[in-house]
């Protein structure tokens, strides 16, 4: 028997589906190593608890950044683990995998992600950019000529695609996304208010208020406890929140994306544009999730700005629909260009005269 499987490989979580039952994996792209013997102690959601818990002799390591492969060994590894989480042990035939891409990254960085998949025991692989995936997984019908947009905000990156006829016509892709969120609220805590945090409480806060828009009314804002170490004492300390804050953290990062899109829609065929006030842009990706940011894109782009009903599983979602266009003959593999079979000769090459 052989399986299909898609792969939202991303900078902050796994997706994986598998053809028959949906999505079958979601859990950090986070492993924890041991230093001394490079053995892998956890993955997924238990290494992810044990971010900002553990003792010297254990690394906490995230191997995609940006959207791809920062670490290759530990990325091959976590995805060899997963993939026996899911039994892939048990199938007769290597199973077919769809992974997703950023849509802008190198031809080095593509192969990368292959050889990955191929390593963690995937037979026949297909690639496809990943606003596209996302877009088909909120719903667009890929065989519609009409012209459709998508703003992916994920963990490493947002990418911003105009879609027709089955083939991206236009995109960018940002490095500004979730981790870059985090970033900016750890930063924003410890310059204003002498307050360290950590990822974790970084994180949490921003999935708990963040906010595309700032709140004139008092009694509209949330308040939540945020605790960290008090940089002046260096005692723990507990302060409130609001989602205005967090906002004030954030903004500027949200107005990068929106600056993005907009240049993107004015470089657009009027026809197309026509398409894309008609139907709206679709939001996909954790990013997606912030509080009132279809409000925000939407006043920023004049054409209205729509949510997806899962925008976290959208990528995943949409790969299993692609695998069942693509096994039917409606829609072409993407096959490695000539360059990237040189760059994966090459790397091969070099894994082995180095190992």
């Amino acid at each position: 028997m052989s399986r299909d499987i898609g792969i939202d490989l991303g900078t902050a979580n796994v997706l994986i589906h598998l053809k028959g039952r949906g999505v079958i994996l979601n859990e950090p792209s986070v492993v924890a190593l041991d230093k001394q013997t490079q053995e892998v102690i956890a993955i997924g959601n238990e290494a992810y608890e044990m971010i900002g818990r553990t003792a010297d002799s254990i690394e906490i390591i995230k191997p995609l950044k940006g959207g791809v492969i920062a670490d290759y060994d530990i990325a091959e590894a976590l995805l060899v683990l997963f993939f026996q989480k899911i039994h892939s042990q048990r199938w007769f035939t290597k199973p077919n995998v769809l992974i997703c891409r950023p849509s802008n990254i190198s031809e080095i960085e593509q192969t990368a992600l292959v050889e990955a998949i191929e390593k963690a025991g995937g037979g026949k692989i297909f690639m496809e950019e990943e606003p596209k995936v996302a877009g088909v997984g909120a719903g667009i019908d890929l065989l519609d000529p009409s012209g459709n947009m998508v703003i992916d905000i994920g963990g490493g990156t947002s990418d911003i695609a105009i879609i027709s006829g089955g083939e991206i016509i236009q995109s960018t892709s940002l490095k500004i996304a979730g981790d870059d969120f985090d970033a900016n609220i750890i930063q924003y805590f410890k310059d204003k208010y002498k307050l360290l945090i950590g990822e974790r409480s970084a994180e949490q806060i921003k999935i708990e208020l963040a906010s595309a828009v700032f709140f004139e009314n008092q009694a509209q804002l949330e308040t939540k406890t945020l605790k960290g170490r008090d940089l002046v004492s260096g005692l723990p300390k507990s302060i409130n929140v609001t989602s205005n804050q967090i906002y004030e953290a954030i903004h500027e990062q949200l107005a990068m994306i929106a600056r993005a899109a907009k240049e993107l829609l004015e470089d657009t065929q009027p026809e197309i544009a026509s398409d894309i006030m008609e139907k709206g842009i679709l939001l996909t990706g954790g990013g997606a999730l912030i509080g009132s940011i279809d409000v925000f894109l939407s006043e920023y782009l004049n054409v209205s700005a729509i949510r997806a009903n899962q925008p976290m599983s959208c990528v995943a979602i949409g790969t299993g629909i692609m695998l069942d266009l693509i096994q039917s003959g409606k829609l072409q593999r993407t096959n490695l260009s000539w360059q990237q079979k040189v760059a994966r000769y090459f790397s091969r090459l070099k894994r082995r005269l180095i190992g």
